[in-house]
């Protein structure tokens, strides 16, 4: 395997975390805590949210008429999403023991938590949530699909760096056919780095 991509690969996920933490750190400059899967905002920052939302009315005129207009087509896509959600599960709950892959946590993968944002208006609040799932069940599907081709085809693209996903440094590089050939058993069984914090 080519070890630079690999530390690349590497670094990629180790500044992801560290955005991840940067992003804890802004709790306290917008007063709220995290308690278990809660937003709890102190009083006075409520308060002040509070004065901040716009009535649905004005959320309406103050829209582009055109944006209103296509918002159904926005909606319409949460069919094909839903489709996604229970195809994805229900494929991951029948083939993944056979496979010996760890299932992928769900909720690992949709938070929830826009509705408790005060300053914002029920539609605000609905189109929030909407994205939430809608992205989060593409990223919980994508992580199916990744774990699907570790087992099945662990094999890194010629030229695509779109297309490294989180189980991408696993692969072989491209190319590679005796390192195809030697590690494909041993690559379809690397999960330690997922059972270590979600056991099977």
């Amino acid at each position: 395997m080519n070890e630079k991509l690999n530390m690349l690969l590497i670094q990629m996920r180790q500044l992801e975390q560290d955005v991840a933490r940067e992003t804890q750190q802004q709790q306290a400059h917008y007063c709220y805590q995290i308690l278990g899967r809660s937003v709890h905002f102190s009083e006075a920052a409520t308060a002040r949210h509070i004065k901040l939302r716009q009535s649905f009315p004005g959320y309406l005129l103050h829209s582009r008429l055109l944006v209103v207009i296509t918002s159904p087509v926005i909606w319409m896509c949460a069919i094909p999403i839903l489709l996604c959600d229970i195809v994805a599960t229900i494929y991951q709950a029948i083939c993944f023991p056979i496979y010996g892959i760890p299932k992928v946590v769900r909720s690992d993968y949709i938070a929830f938590d826009r509705h408790r944002l005060t300053y914002l208006n029920l539609a605000e609040k609905m189109n929030c949530e909407y994205c939430a799932y809608a992205n989060g069940i593409l990223a919980y599907f994508t992580e199916i699909a990744a774990r699907t081709e570790q087992h099945w085809c662990p094999i890194k693209h010629a030229d695509c760096s779109k297309c490294a996903h989180s189980r991408y440094k696993k692969f072989v590089d491209y190319g590679d056919a005796e390192g195809y050939r030697k590690h494909i058993e041993e690559i379809r069984r690397s999960y330690d780095d997922l059972t270590a914090s979600h056991p099977r």
